[in-house]
C-alpha cells in the first residue's frame, strides 16, 4: 500500500472525474470590452484533469457531467472526444431560448502590469441541475476504476451538486478507488451560491470522503476555514507556511493521506516564479523553483494535479510524483487553452532538469 493509498493495480479506467463542462471565450491580450474576436476553449476544473491524463500521460479516463443537445454542447462534446476522455452524460434538451445551457467563461489574458480578468455566465446551467440518482455508478465503475476526482467549482454550483459528489465518492470507495478533490475556491461563485459560510460547511462535509486534497493557502483558508497567514502575504513560495497549514487540515481530517498544491509568486502577468509542495502520508516534499514566461495561466493548477496523480498511479517515488505535477503545470502555462499540449516525454525531461534549448 504505497503512499498510504490503497491503489488498485489496474482497472478499465485509471481516473473518472465528476464536474461541469464549460466553454471559455478568450480574447487574448485584448480586454473583453474592446474585443472584436476570441478563441473558444473547452474546459472545466474537473474535466481538465481527466483530459490532461488522457492526452499527455496516456491514461484511460472518463468524465461524468451534464450535456445539452444544442450546438454549444456539440462543440464541447467534440473536444471531449478529441482529448480521448470517455463521456458519461446526463443529457438535457435545450428549449431554443432560455436553456438549460452549457456554462460560458469569459476571459482575457492580461499583459505585464495588467492582470487577467475572468467572469462567468452560468445562468440556467445544466450541470447545476445534476443530483444524486442521475448516474448509474456501478455501471460506470463496472470494469474497475483506480481514481475518482472532483472539485470545488462543481460543488459551488447548487445545493444538489455537493450531494452528487458525496454519492460519487461513496460509490468510488465501494469500487476500490482513491478519491481526490481540488478545492479550487472561486470567490465569485461562492458569493452568488451561498457565500463563505456555505463554502466551508459544504467542503468540510465533502472532505469526510476525500483521500487526496489539492489546494493552495487561499483554498485551505477560505474553503476549509483553516487558520493561516494573510492570503495576500508578500511571499507565495514559503513552504513552511503551507506545511504548517497542512497540520491543521490533517487534524480536522485525519483520514486524508495526501495534500498538494502549486506555489506561485506573480511578478507580472507574464512572469511567475513556480514551485509545488506535497505532504504525503506524513512526509513533506518540495519541487524546484523555476521562472515562467506565462502565455496563458488558466489551467496550470489542473496541469499540476494531473501530473501528480499520474505519478502516484504509475508508482513513481513521492518526490517524482510532485516533480511531474510541477513540470506539467509549468509547461501548460506555455500553451493557449485550459488543457495540455505536452507529451509525457517533454514533462519528464523538464522534471529531470531539462531546458528550453531547441530539440533537433
Amino acid at each position: 500500500m504505497k503512499y498510504g493509498l490503497d491503489l488498485r493495480p489496474e482497472g478499465a479506467l485509471d481516473l473518472v472525474s465528476l464536474g461541469a463542462l464549460v466553454h471559455r471565450l478568450d480574447t487574448g491580450i485584448v480586454p473583453f470590452r474592446k474585443a472584436t474576436q476570441c478563441q473558444i476553449h473547452v474546459s472545466g476544473g474537473e474535466f481538465n484533469v481527466a483530459a490532461n491524463l488522457s492526452d499527455c500521460f496516456r491514461r484511460r479516463t472518463g468524465i461524468v457531467s451534464a450535456m445539452v443537445d444544442y450546438p454549444i454542447g456539440d462543440l464541447i462534446a467534440e473536444r471531449v472526444r478529441a482529448m480521448g476522455v470517455r463521456p458519461f452524460y446526463r443529457r438535457f434538451e435545450h428549449d431554443g431560448v432560455t436553456g438549460p445551457n452549457m456554462a460560458t467563461v469569459y476571459s482575457d489574458q492580461g499583459k505585464g502590469v495588467r492582470a487577467p480578468v475572468v467572469f462567468y455566465n452560468r445562468c440556467n446551467e445544466a450541470a447545476a441541475q445534476l443530483k444524486p440518482g442521475d448516474f448509474d455508478w456501478p455501471a460506470i465503475f463496472a470494469g474497475g476504476v483506480r481514481w475518482f476526482h472532483s472539485g470545488g467549482i462543481f460543488a459551488a454550483l447548487s445545493p444538489s451538486t455537493p450531494e452528487l459528489i458525496i454519492e460519487g465518492m461513496k460509490a468510488a470507495h465501494a469500487a476500490g478507488a482513491v478519491t481526490s478533490f481540488d478545492l479550487n475556491f472561486r470567490a465569485k461563485l461562492w458569493k452568488v451560491f451561498g457565500g463563505g459560510d456555505r463554502a466551508v460547511a459544504t467542503l468540510r462535509r465533502i472532505m469526510e470522503h476525500v483521500d487526496v486534497i489539492i489546494g493552495n493557502e487561499e483554498d485551505l483558508q477560505k474553503g476549509l476555514g483553516v487558520a493561516g497567514p494573510e492570503v495576500a502575504a508578500s511571499s507565495k513560495l514559503d513552504t513552511g507556511t503551507f506545511f504548517d497549514m497542512i497540520g491543521r487540515v490533517v487534524a480536522q481530517h485525519p483520514h486524508v493521506k495526501a495534500v498538494a498544491t502549486t506555489l506561485r509568486e506573480v511578478h507580472s502577468t507574464n512572469r511567475h516564479s513556480w514551485s509545488a509542495v506535497a505532504w504525503i502520508d506524513g512526509k513533506n516534499h518540495v519541487a524546484p523553483t523555476c521562472e515562467l514566461d506565462v502565455l496563458d495561466r488558466v489551467g496550470g493548477g489542473d496541469g499540476f494535479a494531473a501530473g501528480f496523480i499520474h505519478g502516484l498511479l504509475a508508482g513513481e517515488s513521492e518526490e517524482m510524483a510532485v516533480k511531474l505535477g510541477w513540470a506539467h503545470g509549468a509547461l501548460l502555462t506555455s500553451y493557449h487553452g485550459d488543457t495540455t499540449m505536452a507529451t509525457e516525454e517533454e514533462v519528464r525531461a523538464f522534471a529531470k532538469g531539462g531546458s528550453a534549448r531547441i530539440q533537433r
